[in-house]
Order: structure tokens, then sequence, then C-alpha cells
């Protein structure tokens, strides 16, 4: 048959009744547009694009800026699924003719080909920055169009206009003709004509009205716009907002983020900024205004609801992505209708049906009617293909759409939660009310369950119709037989929320054994050294399996329910479809037909995934009511008081307002946003000192204070503060000196009375301007008891905020003698310190603190108890150089709270305080003379402080020793740090040699050695059976289908013959009923569905107990690693690194391993079987399959290191997020003093719109490859239709198998994006594997020895005897030597000393006792025996040590005294007693078995450090090591310790390293150390002789 455009016969060319009377002109006439608009769109867009380089800007190639934008990409969209249907028509039509009518289809190709340049053409107009784009030579001779940049618009509009114009009234002709001629209506060429007139008329007006609005074509001045804010701003990366429709929907604009991620790693600087509508401080606006429209004036009171304030906020994205997902899931039902029609018109009855004689013909040509058209398979299999396109489409749009509103409501949140914890009463925080887990909580929990509700939110709606609409169809398929399968799917949807319920009760129980577990471990690792040397790490270490054995036993349960709830997903559809064909083969006596058994079998798995997810959605709502309620009560919550306080009056009555006055919010228009933000309220300057007139500060009249309690905390105070003066407040503990600061900074509660702060800026108003004027109070600076730090660099937490100022800055630094810490820390004053940096001592932290009160610029300074964790020297220091010097010279007003009455002295003012009130108030010289009794008082205890202070020894202080362990904590760890570093810097020099590529592989790769692993870690009989069930469920779920397409074929009686000119015909068969033997089909079918259920069970249960098997050997095996490994690996390795492998990491290998391997596996063998399947049936789909492949592997590879760059940035900006959260609910009362809230919020919205650009970021990465694969997989689903329907073979069953291939290939497109999704959350969670397995490589101590315990005497050390014999020690073989060549003799029962400075190797020489350091040369013998050949555990458990820091585990006392449990209570209670403990354990609750919270933080330091001593006793060892036990603690403790040693272990040999030297004058033997050498070695008394000796020059220092 040749090809013609009016077919062969000549009438077609005939005009002789007229020319607009022959169809085939009309339908040339239809060309005409086409032609024209490819003539002249062609060569201006190559132009165009050859010019595209030259674009500015890089965001304003995505603006869009004309209007109506988005109606014409949805009406072009439709324009071409016209032209698609338009062109289908023809060709099925033309089939029907018997020569070629070109005419009927080639108008449609042409019209889809200019339908999509058009909007190309459109596309490159609208986003070109490049005026003269379509100015080439061509267009000025074609249009005669001149002129600079108006041309580029008014051409595109003119181009466009004069299209739509000729291809609407082209197609309105033929319209018209149908009409005149009377064609039936329900003719689809009809119906698409008049379809076409419409849409072309749409995108007509949408050309007018840009035309009208941008002054284009016929206008002189067209008007000029630019672009929105967020595109002239680079920063702004999130593009998804500004792009056009077709980028949107398939995330076009993600590539070069995603493929750029390959060649080197996504960085926060990549992904810049939100676009300002995503921000949290514009959704907070919005969601604030929702929240306060609701306090109407009527009654004030009521709390609004924060439901209605999300709905009025965040309603409208909500119903679009609930529109969008009603529209997914009615697309999704056409999948299984067209498999039926596929089917149905393949088998015999559906080709009987089709074929009709009556053939309609007009104009000559053949017209069909609709139903006609989807009697095509090839139609069909093209409108599946394109169903399957849409429904993914707008799936993805909902899942987006959600998503952004859901983060966008979390950083309103957010910001809402922190404005109110700015806000906070301080009695609130204080009585308990409101703990800071509780503000964590609503931080990292609440706001999160509200989000994930709201991305689940519109399946509320949207599934219920679902399963309504799938039944109904399921009706009409199969009657009431397929209601029965539906039902049982339904009334199993109970049984699924019951898992889920008990799978959240037990997540719950697992929680609470996992910190217990944590509590422990940590405990341990705070503790490794005592426990080493007490050889106790096993006892400790079998304490925790225990509480890991709980774990397990609740992790057991919590893997059953979740194997059920995989279970009951993966059995539900066979038992559905069983059920369903068992009542229909009972109900009919026969099998269903192929069409019918297909479309089950979809529908079912259409059906089962919304009742799987109605049970999470449940879930969630529930959860996010409780959420709405907490958040609700602590919106309510107490505040400090309205802005009232802020309107600038001088003094404010207590009771009218909580608040004293303070600064009002100034902001300047002309300075956008952001600056106004960074200068908000800052700290007064200089100029603004108090007038030489104004003696007041502050003064407090008749005030009452209160805690939130009735009862007052302070009353009847009245106090002035002198201005430019020294003020001291001094009282006992307890009696309100505190809060008598914290009263007047208005923090508490005023029951009567006023605070009056003067106003004394009058003086600098002029020179400040408004700014000034509009406050009262300005900043104070504060430094609170309890020291708080900022999780930033020393020097931003001692500058806050404050401009740098290096003079001052030195100056305060040694003012605070914070230079020689400062030196110790690695990176000086740039180290992070506070809860996630450096853990600095209490002395250092509160030296920073008060630094930072000193640093500021402001007029009044409130120091409460700077110098509690201060030793005598710094305070005198701090006093003499920072408060008396630093700020007195500046005439600045101090207010100073201390228990140091020596500096009462110093004082121009001075408050006395007692119970609450005020006792006396005036100078030193005034109480001297009117409350003698007082300043006799205050003398006594003064003369008892210097008492103590004459014993303070300045070789060795409390902060030498805070230092000491600052050294500790680096030095050994700096020396690996560097090893580090120099290998870090081969390995960069080495991947720079590498080329690109090689990194490219590294980083795409999975992490197959650590899947290894983990494998072997949980067993390889476990991986067997879980690989083996895997694939027996899957062969027999494959074989249950093809049973099924086998049964169901035979009822088609039809078969493949060859005909006689060699083409495939279908023939009917005539079968008998016998021949159909419907019950053995039956009878298969159901054994094989009972032996699916079956294996789908034991698969479920397999993995995860492969997971448990892993996780338990891996802890195992990690925990006990880590406690024998030496004491060095504790040093260079920081404690947070290795709780953290305790923590987030086993939690990833006990609860997320498991789910990720089971989703990973069940699609992939999903996947693979169903390609399996499609290409075993239709082996031409093979052919597509390659590029298919192909392009597979590029969208998962590219994916995969995208989506883990994306995930850890998400991880990272999370943890400071929630840091900001707890550290400003600690430290409110100093941000409130000071006036720093605005830079606070500030903070706050910075951090929160980093961490919500990660994750939209990481959302959009989803959405990206979710709708790559998904197209895949309707590629997939074209290519197996495409394949079955024109390439089946001869000798093959129709019907049946066809079916099968395509209902396989439906689920592909469900799973291909899970096997990417869940690979990459593979490759992130097997990190935590890694990290695990690079512990598990630490070498762990001999704790073996050379010599049999058998061997050596059960009394020993009987004497305590010690010989050291040129002892050499290091604490790593790549480190230098501590002692060198040492060498001493002890004799059995001697007291012996060892002194010297800090680092001379005293401590290094006890812990060398217990072979806790390297003894590379030399010896020791104890008793005769050398203690390098004892096993570890004997070494350690005959030995005693008292370490300086006193270390009590929670538990009991008699736990901490005798964890082995080998002592009976009179042993206990004599330790006790020698200890001079016994009377205050006895009036415990429990005595000996009295609660010992963590780290004994019931006891004090004195207690504590009397207890190790009990504990040493106990074990009745003849050597006793004491390691600087009296550093920490008070002189009457170190008395009672001297004593006890010089009777109690009077026969037993002592070695002290002293910290006092006048603790070791009485001991039999002295040796001093210095650089790991023996340097003066003899008795005290004679050592005391050698005046220049080292001995002597200490022992004088400490005198």
């Amino acid at each position: 048959m040749g090809l013609s455009f009016c077919g062969e016969n000549e009438s077609g060319y005939s005009v002789d009744e007229g020319v607009l009377n022959n169809g085939c002109f009309v339908d040339a006439l239809n060309l005409v547009p086409h032609v024209f608009l490819l003539f002249i769109t062609f060569p201006i867009l190559f132009i165009g694009w050859g010019s595209q380089s030259s674009k500015v800007q890089i965001h304003h190639n995505t603006w869009l800026h004309f209007p109506g934008h988005n109606l014409r990409w949805i009406l072009t969209f439709s324009l071409l699924f016209v032209h698609v249907c338009e062109f289908a028509e023809g060709v099925v039509s033309n089939k029907m003719m018997v020569t070629n009518h070109l005419h009927l289809f080639m108008p449609a190709f042409m019209g889809f080909v200019a339908a999509t340049t058009s909007v190309v053409y459109y596309h490159n107009i609208e986003t070109s920055n490049f005026p003269k784009l379509l100015l080439g030579e061509i267009c000025v001779t074609m249009l005669e169009i001149v002129g600079g940049s108006k041309a580029h618009s008014r051409l595109s509009s003119a181009v466009l206009f004069i299209y739509w114009v000729l291809a609407f009234i082209t197609k309105s002709i033929k319209l018209w003709k149908f009409a005149e001629d009377k064609v039936d209506v329900h003719q689809l060429r009809v119906c698409i004509t008049a379809l076409l007139v419409l849409l072309y008329g749409l995108l007509m007006a949408v050309e007018v009205n840009v035309i009208r609005i941008r002054k284009y074509v016929f206008f002189a001045n067209p008007q000029k716009v630019k672009p929105p804010e967020d595109l002239q701003d680079l920063g702004v990366r999130f593009l998804q907002p500004f792009v056009n429709l077709l980028s949107k929907a398939t995330y076009w604009w993600m590539n070069p983020l995603i493929m750029g991620a390959h060649k080197r790693p996504i960085e926060l600087k990549k992904i810049g900024k939100l676009p300002i509508a995503m921000r949290a401080l514009t959704n907070y606006l919005r969601l604030k205004d929702a929240y306060e429209d609701q306090r109407t004036a009527e009654n004030p009171e009521r709390a609004p609801s924060i439901w209605r304030s999300m709905y009025r906020a965040f309603g409208r994205p909500i119903l679009l992505s609930s529109t969008f997902r009603y529209l997914a899931d009615l697309l999704g039902f056409a999948g299984p209708l067209c498999i039926s029609g596929i089917v149905w018109n393949l088998t015999p009855e559906g080709d009987a049906g089709s074929t009709s004689d009556k053939k309609e013909r007009y104009f000559g040509v053949h017209h069909m009617l609709f139903t006609e058209l989807l009697q095509n398979t090839s139609v069909l299999a093209v409108l599946l293909f394109l169903a399957l396109v849409l429904q993914r489409t707008f799936l993805q749009a909902s899942y987006y759409v959600t998503i952004e509103t859901g983060i966008n409501l979390r950083g309103a949140l957010l910001a809402m939660i922190y404005n109110k914890i700015l806000r906070l009463s301080t009695s609130n925080m204080s009585m308990g009310e409101m703990t800071l887990g509780q503000i964590n909580n609503l931080v990292a929990i609440e706001t999160n369950q509200l989000m994930w509700f709201l991305f689940l939110c519109p399946n509320l709606w949207a599934m219920p119709v679902q399963i309504v609409m799938g039944v109904l169809l399921l009706y009409y398929l199969l009657g009431w037989s397929a209601l029965v399968g539906a039902s049982v799917i339904v009334l199993l949807a109970p049984v699924q929320y019951l898992i889920a319920t008990k799978l959240a009760d037990m997540q719950k129980i697992t929680l609470e054994h996992s910190t217990d577990r944590l509590k422990k471990t940590s405990e341990i690792l705070k503790g490794i050294k005592l426990l080493k040397l007490y050889a106790w790490e096993n006892i400790f270490c079998d304490s925790v399996e225990e509480t890991r054995g709980k774990e397990l036993t609740s992790l057991k349960t919590f893997a059953f329910y979740t194997s059920m709830s995989i279970f009951m997903n993966a059995a539900i559809p066979i038992a559905a479809v069983l059920a369903t064909f068992v009542m229909h083969y009972f109900l009919t006596d026969t099998g269903p037909s192929p069409a019918e058994a297909f479309a089950t079998l979809a529908l079912f798995n259409i059906l089962v995934t919304p009742l799987f997810l109605l049970s999470t959605v449940v879930r969630f709502a529930v959860k996010a009511l409780l959420s709405v309620q907490k958040l609700g009560e602590f919106l309510q919550s107490d505040e400090i008081g309205d802005d009232s306080w802020r309107n600038g009056e001088v003094s404010v009555p207590s009771e009218a307002a909580k608040k004293h006055p303070g600064g009002t919010k100034a902001i300047n228009r002309k300075q956008p946003l952001r600056y106004q933000m960074d200068n908000y309220e800052q700290p007064s300057r200089r100029q603004m000192r108090p007038s030489e007139t104004e003696d007041v500060a502050v003064k407090v009249s008749n005030g009452s204070f209160t805690w939130g309690s009735n009862l007052s905390t302070l009353s009847d105070i009245n106090i002035r503060i002198p201005t430019g003066q020294l003020t001291m407040i001094v009282g006992q503990v307890g009696c309100g000196k505190s809060s008598l600061l914290l009263a007047m900074l208005g923090e508490m509660q005023s029951i009567s009375g006023r605070i009056h702060w003067s106003n004394h800026l009058e003086a600098a108003e002029d020179e400040a301007g408004d700014h000034a004027a509009s406050k009262n109070r300005y900043s104070v600076a504060y430094a609170t008891q309890k020291s708080w730090l900022l999780n930033a660099t020393v020097e931003d937490n001692i500058t806050f905020g404050s401009p740098f100022n290096k003079q001052r800055y030195k100056a305060v630094i040694d003012a605070c003698s914070l230079q020689l810490d400062i030196d110790l820390l690695p990176f000086g004053d740039q180290t992070e310190i506070g809860e996630r940096g450096i853990n600095l001592s209490g002395g250092q932290r509160q030296r920073i603190c008060v630094a930072r009160a000193l640093y500021q610029n402001t007029n009044i300074v409130f120091l409460d108890d700077p110098f509690s964790a201060l030793d005598i020297h710094l305070s005198d220091h701090l006093m003499q150089d920072g408060i008396l010097k630093f700020l007195q010279d500046d005439k600045r007003t101090v207010v100073l709270v201390t228990h140091k009455l020596q500096y009462l002295i110093h004082a121009d003012w001075i408050i006395a305080m007692k119970d609450g009130s005020v006792l006396r108030e005036g100078t030193l010289k005034d109480i001297q003379t009117h409350d003698v009794e007082l300043y006799d008082h205050w003398k006594t205890l003064m003369n008892r402080q210097d008492q103590e202070l004459e014993k303070d020894i300045e070789q060795d202080s409390q902060t030498t020793l805070e230092r000491k362990t600052l050294r500790r904590a680096f030095y050994p760890r700096e020396t690996k740090n560097q090893m580090d570093d120099e290998d870090e810097e081969e390995e960069e020099e080495e991947e720079d040699e590498d080329n690109l590529s090689t990194t490219t592989n590294r980083r795409s790769k999975v992490p197959w050695k650590d899947c290894w692993c983990y494998f072997s870690s949980g067993g390889f009989f476990m991986v067997f059976l879980m690989m083996s069930s895997k694939l027996l469920k899957h062969s027999v779920i494959m074989a249950i289908d093809y049973w099924l397409a086998i049964w169901t074929s035979e009822h088609t009686n039809q078969t493949m013959v060859v005909g006689s000119n060699g083409t495939c015909q279908v023939q009917a068969v005539n079968k008998s009923p016998a021949d159909s033997e419907d019950s053995f089909y039956l009878t298969v079918f159901i054994v094989l569905c009972a032996a699916g259920i079956a294996l789908c069970l034991i698969t479920s249960l397999s993995v995860e107990f492969l997971g448990l098997s892993a996780a338990t050997n891996l802890h195992h095996n990690l925990l006990n690693k880590i406690i024998h490994a030496p004491l060095r690996f504790f040093d260079i390795t920081p404690l947070g690194q290795i709780l953290n492998r305790f923590s987030a990491d086993t939690n990833i290998i006990d609860q997320h391993i498991p789910p990720t391997l089971e989703s990973l596996t069940r699609s992939s063998f999903l996947c693979l079987s169903a390609i399996g399947v499609i290409s075993t049936i239709t082996p031409y789909f093979i052919i597509a399959l390659v590029p298919l492949a192909v392009a597979f592997y590029f969208i998962q590879k590219y994916f995969r290191v995208a989506s883990k760059d994306l995930q850890d940035l998400d991880d990272s900006t999370q943890l400071p997020l929630l840091c900001h959260f707890s550290e400003t609910a600690e430290g409110l009362t100093t941000i409130r003093a000071f006036r720093h809230e605005a830079r606070f919020k500030q903070r706050m919205l910075e951090l929160t719109d980093t961490n919500n650009t990660a994750y939209l970021f990481l959302s959009a990465a989803n959405r990206w490859l979710e709708v790559r694969t998904d197209y895949l997989g309707a590629v997939i689903v074209l290519a197996a239709a495409g394949a079955s329907i024109w390439g089946l073979g001869c000798g093959q069953p129709t019907g049946g198998l066809v079916g099968l291939a395509l209902t396989y290939a439906l689920t592909v497109t469900n799973y291909l994006n899970w096997v990417v999704r869940n690979l990459a959350d593979l490759e992130v969670q097997m990190a935590a594997v890694k990290k695990v397995n690079s512990f598990l490589g630490t070498e762990s101590e001999n704790y073996e020895g050379s010599m049999d315990s058998s061997q050596m005497p059960e009394t020993w050390p009987e004497h305590g005897e010690i010989k050291i014999q040129d002892l050499c020690v290091r604490y790593d073989p790549m480190l230098k030597p501590v002692l060198k060549h040492v060498n001493a003799y002890i004799q059995p029962g001697q007291k012996v000393g060892i002194c010297g400075r800090t680092g001379s190797g005293k401590s290094s020489l006890s812990l060398a006792f217990f072979n806790m350091v390297d003894i590379f040369e030399g010896k020791i013998v104890i008793d005769g025996i050398d203690i390098c050949k004892l096993p570890l555990q004997t070494l350690r458990s005959r030995l005693s040590i008292i370490l300086q820091d006193p270390i009590l585990f929670s538990g009991s006392i008699r736990f901490n005294l005798d964890p082995e449990r080998t002592c009976n209570d009179e042993r206990l209670w004599e330790a006790l007693e020698i200890a001079q403990l016994k009377n205050m354990v006895k009036a415990l609750p429990g005595g000996l078995d009295a609660v010992v919270t963590e780290g004994g933080e019931n006891f004090s330091v004195g207690q504590r450090q009397l207890f190790c001593l009990a504990r040493a006793f106990v074990r009745k060892s003849s050597i006793l090591i004491m390691d600087e036990a009296t550093a920490s603690i008070d002189m009457a403790t170190e008395n009672i310790l001297q004593k006890v040693v010089m009777t109690a272990f009077a026969d037993r040999t002592v070695v002290t390293i002293a910290h006092r030297v006048h603790t070791i004058l009485t001991a039999d033997l002295v040796i001093v150390m210095k650089r790991g050498n023996i340097l003066e070695y003899d008795k005290p008394e004679t050592l005391l002789e050698q005046e220049d000796g080292m001995f002597a020059s200490f022992v004088k220092a400490d005198m």
C-alpha cells in the first residue's frame, strides 16, 4: 500500500463540490499554522540557544515574568494529550481504509510537534535575559522588526499570537464543516476537533492577556518588570517556587546539584538560603497572626486553638496537596482497567466483540466511536503509559507540597516556642513547672510529630476514597466473590493497627532499657581508670550486659511484631486473591477469565497500600493531638510580664508589671531587615554614663518578691545601689542574695513595692538620638553563680555579641587569669567550648563568665558569687585587677555577691542579708559603728578564712589542677592528632594525584566491606536462611501468578497456529467441560497460596532475627573491646565519641538496619522477578530493557551520592539548633539581663532556616529520584505492553500470560524507587557498622601474663616490699618515655611520699605499679615477683589505690564499697568507721543499702573521698597507693584521712603522691621527682637539711 496524502482514490482530490467540502483539503489547511510556526521559530531557537552563554545573573534564567504562565503550561499539556488522541484515532481509522490516507494523522502529528515547539519557544523567550536573542538577520529580513530590547518580547507575542489565531481559525473551519454535514456528535473526531478549538481559543486568550498587561506588540512603551527579590539574591538556591511547570514536576532544576555531588561533596554553601516565603520568620509571622487573631476583645484570656491557627496559616497548600493526591489515586485505577482491556481484547471473545461491520463514513473516510478506539490494544497501552506518568507526577507533587508545608510549619512552631522561652517566667523554670527536658522534648519531638502528621494528613481523607473506589471496581469485575476478598483485607486492618500500637509500646520499653544501659556505660567510661586499677571491669561489664539482655528481650518482641507487620503486608494480598477466586469458583463453578483475574490482582495490590498505611496515619494523628495539647499548655504558661515595662516609664510599681522598665524596639526603616536584626539591642556605649549628679543607679522601695508560690522569698526590701561604686551583698547560704539580684533584674514575681532604675541617660540623649531615648534600663552585665557558656569559641563567649576590641579583650583576659588556660586549648581562644565543645572545669567556666561581664561596655555589672569556684590566688587577682582596677577605674556601678568577707574592706557600700530580708545597709565603717555584733561575727569568719588560706599551697593550687586536667585531656591526644594529620595530608596528596573518576567511584561504591562485617556478625546460617527463604517466597509467588495465568487461559479456549502465509493467528478450540479440570487447578492454587503465606512468615522473621543476632554480637564485641582497651585509648579517644558508638550507632544497628535490609531485599527481588517474568513471556522486552537498565544505573549512582551528602547536612545542622534551644533555656536570666533577646532570636532563625534548607533539598532530591524511577517504570510498562501486543510468538497461550506480564510490570513502578532509596539508606546506616568495626580493631591489654596464678601464693603480697629496678615507662610506643631509669627500694610497712612539680612523672609511677602503662625496660618487683609476669586481673585485685578524683557509681553504698560481694557487713561497717562515715551512713535510710546517685552527687566531695578510703580499706591489701588523694578536699577531711592512714594502715606499705607537701612530712621516706627522674631520695628530715634542695623549697612555699 503506497503512501499518499488523500488516499489513492481520485475522489480524494476532487473539489467539484467546493474546496472546503473536501475533507482532505480541510486537513491540509490545518497543516498551515503548524508549518508557519516551525518555519519561523526553528532558526530563532537555534540562534537563541547559540547565544545562551551570554546570559547574565545565574537565577534570572528561571524568572517567569509573563502573566498566566502556569495556565499556559497546563493548556499546552492538555493540547499535547488531545493531539496524541487525534493521532491515535487517525492511525486506527487509516488501518480500516483500503488505501493509506496520510491526512488522517499527519496534521495531528505536526500539531504535536508545533505545540511542543511553541512551549519551548515561549520558555526561551520568557527566561532569556538576552534582549537581542531574537534579532538575528533572519528575523529582520523575515518580519522587518527593528529595535533593540523591545523586539524580543514583541516578536515572541506576535509570532505565538498569530499561530494561535491561525490554528483556531483552521480548526473552527473543520468543526463548522462537521456541523454542516451533521456528523454524529458521538464520533470521536468531532469531539477531538471541538476540544482543539476550545484549547486554541484559550491559548489565544492567554496570549492576548500577556500583550494587554505587558503592553507588547502594538504599544510603544512596553512595561518594565523587575525580578522578585529572591531571584536577585544569588544566595537563594532553592528554585522550586520559581521554575516553570515542567521543571517543577520533574525537579529538573535539581540536576546540576545532584550531578555535581559526584565531583565534590555538597556543602552548606552550595545549598544556599531559603526563599523568603519559606523562611522561619515569614512562617512564624503567618502562624502568630493566625494565633493572635483568635483572641477577642470580649475574652482576651481565652486560649487560642493551635489547630485553627495551623489551618488558617497552612490550610491552602494542604488542600492543594489533597487535590493532587485525589487525582493521582483516581489515575491509579487506570492501570487495572487498561490491563483488563488489553487482555480482553487479546482473547477471541474480545476479538469477536470488537469486529463490527457497521462502518461510519464522512468525507469519504472512516470515522470511529470512542469505544472503538478503546478496543485497540496499542491505544490502551499508550493510555496506560500516559496515565501512569500523570499519576506519578501528581503523587510526587502531592508529596512535595505536604513536605514543604510541614517544614514551614515546623519552622514557624520553633520560632513560636523560642519566643515563648525568651519570655518564660523564671519561677516556671526554677520551681520545676517547666523543665529543660520538657522544652527539649517540645523542640525535638512535638514539632517533628506535627510536621510528620502534616506529611501524612492528605492520606487521612484520600485513603477512604481510594478504598471505596477499589472495592467498587472489584465488584464490577467479579461480583460478590470480589467483596469476600476485599473483606479479608478490611477485617485484617484492625489487626495491623493493633500490631502498630504494640510496636510503639515496645519502642518505648526498648528506649527505657537503652537509656539505662547508656547511663551504666557512661559511668563505666567516666570511671574506667578506677575500674581497671581495682580489676572490676568485668563486674561492671556484666552489669551492662545484664541491662543489654533486658533491652534485647524487648528488641526481640519488637522484631517479632515488626516481622508480623511485614508478614501481614505480604500475605494479605495472597489471602485476598485466594478467598476471591475460591469464592468465585463456588459461585460460578468456573475460574475467572484472564482479564478479570489480572485486573483483580492489580486492584488488590493497590488496595493493600492504603490499608497498611492507614494504621500508621491514625497513630500519627493521635500523637499529633497529644503534641498540640502539650504545645498549647506551654504557650499558655506564665510569662515574665507583658511588654508594658518597655514603655519608658522611669519607675514601675511592682504590682502593675512584673517586669521593670526597659528598652523598646527601635527600628530604622531605611536599613534592610537583616541589618536591623544584627544591630538590634546593642548595649549602651561609653557616652551614656550617668551624670555625676545622679548617685543612685537602682533603688528598691518596700519590695516583696516571690518565686511563684504565695510565700515571699524576699520581704521588706529597701535598698539603693550607688552609681559608679562597688556594692557588696553578703550573708549566709540561702539568705536570698542571688534572689535580690534577680529581683532587681525583674526576674522574680513581685508582691508589692517599686523598683526604680535611674533615668541617667538624659544627658546622652542628644548624642544618641531616638535609639537611646527609647531605652531606660540598658543591658546589665550579669555573671550568674552557676556558670553558663554558649556552644561557641572562647572569644565569642567573652565578647558575647559586642564588637571586638583587642586591647580591652586582652585586659579582661589578664584580669581573669585566663591566658594560661587559653594556651592549653588546642586552638587557643578559637576553641569551641560549651556542651558540644571542650569540657572545662567549674573554675575555668566561671572565669569565662566573669570575663564576659567585664568585657561588656555596660553601666551596671552584677556579679553573683564569682569567687565560688576559684582558689584564693585567682580570687585575689580577679578582685584586684578585674573588679577594683578594671571596673572601678571605669566608674561602673558594680554589685558583687560574695562569701569572701576579706574583700569587704574594698566595698563602697555593703548590703548584709539574712533570711530573705536586709539585715544592714551602709559602708563598712557604718556597720562597725552601729552593729558591733555583726562586725565581730564577720571578723571571726575572716580569721577562719585566712587560716585556710595559709594552708593552701601555691605549688599545686586548685587552678593548677584544673589546668593539669585540661593538659591531660589534650596533650596525649595531640600526639595522636599530629599522626592523624600527617596521614590525612598524605592521603590528600594521593587523592589529588588520583583523577576525578576514581574519587567519584569511591563515593558511589556500595560499602561491601561493612555489609560483610554486618552479615558475619549476624551469622552465616541466618544469612543463608534469609536469602533462601526470600528466593523460595518469590518463586512461589511467581508460581501462584503463573498458575493463575495457565488456569484462566484454559477458559479462553484458544490456541496460536501458524497461518498459510506464515503469520500467527488465534484459533478457537472447542474443549469439552471435562478438559478444563477446574477443581484440579483450584487445589494446586490453594496449595501454592498456603505455601506462599507460610514463606512470607519465615522470610519476615528471618530478616528481623538476622538483624537481632548481628546487633547482639556487635554490641557484645564492642563492649568487651572497649572495657579491655589500655588506658591510653581513653586518653586519646574523646568520651563523646565512644559513647556515640554505644548510643546512636548501636541504635541504628538495633532498629534501623533490619527494616531497611528487609525492604531492600523485598523490593529488589520483586523488581528482578517482575523483569524475569516479563522477559520470559515476551523476549522482545529485553531489547527495551538494555537502555532502561543503563538509565536506572546512572540515576541511582548520582542519587546515592547526593542523598548521602544531603542526609549528612540535615543531621549536622539539626544538632546546633537543638543545642541553641537548650542553652537559651539555661541562660535565660543572663540573656535577658544583657538585653540580647533579639540577637539570640536572629541566631535561632538562622539555624532553623539552615536546617530547613538541608531538609527541603533532601526531600526534593527524593522527589527527583522518584519521578525518574516512576517514569522509567512507566516506560517498562509501555515496553512490556508493546512487546506483548506486537511480539507474541507462535505456540504461546495469549491472554493469561499477557495479563501476568502487565501486572508484574505495574509492580515494578512501585518498587524501583524503593530499591534506590533503601540502597542509599543502607549505605548511610552501614556507616554505623563501620564506626563500630573501627573500634573492634582496638588492641586489648594483655590480661594473661606469663605466670600462672596457681604459681603465686594466695596471700601475695604479704609484706609489701617494693623494688624498682632501672624502670623506664612510656604511654605509647610512639611517645617519649615519661620515667627514665628509675631505681628505688621500699621496705615492707614503710610510708613513702612522692612529690614533684606537675608533669614530673609522679602519677605515671603510681600507674606503673598496676602495669597500666608500657614498661619497656626495667621492672618492679613486689614481694619477690615481677609484676609484668602476673595476669593483670590478679595483680590489680591485690593492690589498693585512692585516686585524686573521688569516683562513686550509682547503686548502693554496699555496691560501691564491695562490688564483688565478697565481704560481710561487719567488715564494711568497720571500713566505714575507720573512714569516719559510720554515723552518717547509719542515719541514711537503708544503711549500707542507701542509694548513691550517679557520680555520688548526693554526697559532698569530702564524703566521696572518704568513701574511696573505706573502699581501699575493705580490700585489706598490704600496699596502698594514694594518688594526690587530698587534692580536691577541704582541710578537715584531709586531717581525717591522714589520721586514718597512720592508724588503720600502720602495718601496710603506703605510697602517697603528695599534692600538699605538709602531708608527707611524717613519712619514712620521701622521693622527689623531676622530668621522669628521681632527683632526691631520703628521709624528710635529711632532705630538709639541704636548704637549697627542691624538697626544702617546696616545704618553705607550703608554710
